[in-house]
């Protein structure tokens, strides 16, 4: 017998993960008392792998490709007959990168049997009757074929594996005899992953697999376009073979017309949504999913933002939940550990093991309103939000005021890109070269933004294109998560916890975190981007013509915060931000009729009246530094 120490939800407890006794006549032992319990060990589990052929040959080496599958599943289980769920995590990253917060990588003993899997999702599930599946994408890892990146082959080479664990694909061991999944398993599966890994999630769900029973992406994808893209505006040249390369496993030269597919089909020249990233857009088959979704996203996700989780949240019509921190990018793992792990035990025994716990009759969204306080709501955005038009007033020539008179005034800025964000947000009461600014009066009540906000400007450019970038700030000092931070809004502790069974190569434990907490005199809550030049449509270039105005809407990345009593709201507009996006900056000089002008917000409750100009806002001297660092391309 061994004995593990794991901490779940908050409590030390002692697990005894021995042979399981037999439960009630038709019960397996792993439920009880209307849930699942560690009873399996996790140190004599199976552990295997098995080559999922898939239908497709993108390395076109005549072969069809295969999906290298690493599996845990508990061994008494099987040794009884007993079928059970499966969790699986698809992923780029178990060979290159890492997964988690410790970039844990997979491991393997000396015949290549898994020894460590990533992340605590078999060390806690595999002894409460789960099996663990985690699946090399196509091209990555010990699989072949070729990463597409968010693509048909990536998504296909994903779906594979949840058909393979219904007896509709074939796969083989090592040694080439046929490996049967139906023998063990009920086929019902849970994804789950976060940033590129929840994507494949999306991806998969989207197809409408027989199946696949639930999905949890984290900080996901739901368009590969709005994450190269914003709306026009290049995030970075070459990003689909930068992702590409940073994740191939696959010899040089192999993947060679994969590659040129990346870089002629993503159309870095004009930014322009075409079929290739159609391809890449789950959203329109939001109606496909079958699934049942738990969303966690976090609300400063400059990574993965914001506009992932809203645009598909939205579409799906099934059952669905949702997690919202003040967090950037990061996985509520690290954030508020307890409470998401019991959520993640409670979804999965209600959509893999049929337990009819509650948690579905359960408010659907929990929103983390100021550091480590959380509240549960019905709907999202909030359902007493209603679109708020406000007008761009003139204020005092150059603070202009949110509300208020435009009268004939107007804004004439030239493109910038040497400005910083935190130079451009500073100081607003001040001209800046390359930015103009608007502020409401301080507010007498609260408000809450909740859902897309955008501005529509009226502009005369002086090129045929310009970018366009707007910033919604909240100017008041409070305390505030710090999400531009290096831990991007934790910190890693000394301590750790543990959340499982472990052995002595695959450990259940993990360093402690905790909330990176600032207080500052402003915050940006969202961002947003646009290539005037795409204003008509995002498939096609329609150039500016000098002298002529133009209606172009900016529309900002999808949020919800609360603004204090006594706080200003601002807009700040700027053209090129090399910070966010790889702009093509052509150096327009853009005027901008107030008039035609006005922020649309998703409002609960209402600015107060403006004055004739704007309050004066307190800040921080803006950086003597101003250039920005040039945007460098992320992994998702």
């Amino acid at each position: 017998m061994r004995l593990a120490t794991a901490v779940v939800a908050g409590v030390a407890t002692t697990l005894t993960v021995a042979a399981a006794p037999a439960g009630a006549a038709g019960t397996p032992p792993h439920i009880r008392a209307g849930e699942t319990v560690p009873v399996y060990s996790y140190e004599n589990a199976v552990r295997e792998s098995v080559w999922v052929q898939t239908t497709l040959d993108n390395d076109l080496d005549g072969v069809p490709d295969k999906v290298a599958v690493d599996i845990v599943r508990p061994r008494e289980a099987a040794d009884r007959h007993l079928k059970i769920p499966v969790i699986l995590e698809a992923s780029p990253y178990y060979s290159c990168c890492g997964r988690g917060n410790e970039s844990e990588l997979k491991e393997y003993d000396a015949d290549g049997t898994i020894t460590k899997q990533p992340l605590f999702y078999d060390n806690y599930f595999v002894p409460r009757g789960y099996a663990f599946v985690a699946a090399d994408l196509a091209g990555t890892g010990r699989s072949t074929g070729c990463m597409d990146v968010g693509g048909r082959e990536e998504v296909l080479s994903a779906k594979a594996v949840v058909d393979w664990l219904n007896g509709r694909a074939r796969a083989t061991y090592a040694d080439g005899t046929p490996a049967v999944a139906t023998r063990w398993t009920t086929g019902k599966t849970g994804m789950i992953g976060k940033s590129w890994d929840g994507s494949v999630a999306n991806g998969v769900a989207a197809t409408g697999v027989e199946g696949l029973e639930t999905i949890v992406p984290i900080s996901a994808i739901s368009s590969w376009y709005d994450y190269q893209r914003y709306n026009g505006v290049l995030r970075a040249e070459d990003y689909p073979e930068f992702l590409h390369q940073a994740v191939s496993g696959r010899p040089d030269g192999a993947c060679d017309a994969t590659l040129k597919e990346l870089d002629e089909g993503s159309d870095d020249a004009t930014g322009d949504y075409n079929a290739y990233w159609a391809e890449r857009d789950f959203r329109p088959d939001a109606r496909q999913v079958k699934a049942s979704v738990l969303i966690a996203h976090g609300l400063n996700d400059t990574n993965v933002t914001t506009t992932q989780f809203a645009r598909w949240w939205s579409r799906l019509n099934g059952p669905k939940k949702m997690w919202l921190s003040q967090q950037g990018h990061v996985d509520p793992f690290d954030i508020r550990r307890a409470e998401w792990v019991g959520l993640l035990h409670k979804w999965f025994d209600r959509w893999l093991q049929g337990l009819r716990n509650g948690i579905d009759r359960e408010p659907p969204v929990t929103i983390e309103t100021a550091p480590g306080t959380w509240v549960s709501e019905r709907t999202w955005p909030a359902s007493a939000a209603r679109s708020a038009k406000v007008t761009l007033g003139n204020g005092d020539g150059t603070t202009g005021t949110l509300g208020g008179p435009s009268g004939s005034g107007s804004r004439t800025w030239t493109d910038a890109p040497a400005l910083s964000e935190a130079a451009a947000v500073a100081g607003p009461n001040t001209a800046v070269p390359g930015r103009v600014a608007f502020l409401s009066a301080p507010l007498t009540r609260g408000v809450r933004v909740s859902g897309t906000p955008s501005v529509t400007l009226r502009v005369q450019v002086d090129r045929p294109t310009t970018e366009l970038t707007a910033r919604l700030v909240d100017y008041g000092t409070a305390a505030r998560v710090n999400y531009l931070g290096p831990g991007e809004g934790i910190r890693t502790l000394t301590t750790e916890s543990c959340w499982g069974a472990s052995t002595a190569a695959d450990d259940a434990c993990y360093l402690d975190t905790a909330e990176d907490v600032v207080t500052s005199d402003h915050a940006i809550l969202t961002r947003g981007w646009q290539d005037a030049a795409h204003h008509v449509s995002l498939r096609f270039v329609t150039p500016l013509r000098p002298g002529r105005w133009y209606s172009v809407t900016v529309p900002m990345q999808a949020t919800d915060q609360r603004i204090a009593a006594g706080h200003v709201l601002g807009l700040i507009l700027q053209a090129s931000d090399e910070e966010y996006s790889s702009p093509q900056s052509t150096g327009a000089t853009i005027r901008m009729d107030l008039r035609g002008s006005s922020l649309t917000l998703p409002l609960v409750g209402q600015l107060p009246p403006a004055g004739a100009t704007a309050p004066v806002v307190p800040t921080a001297p803006a950086p003597t530094t101003l250039a920005p660092p040039r945007y460098r391309p992320q992994l998702p």
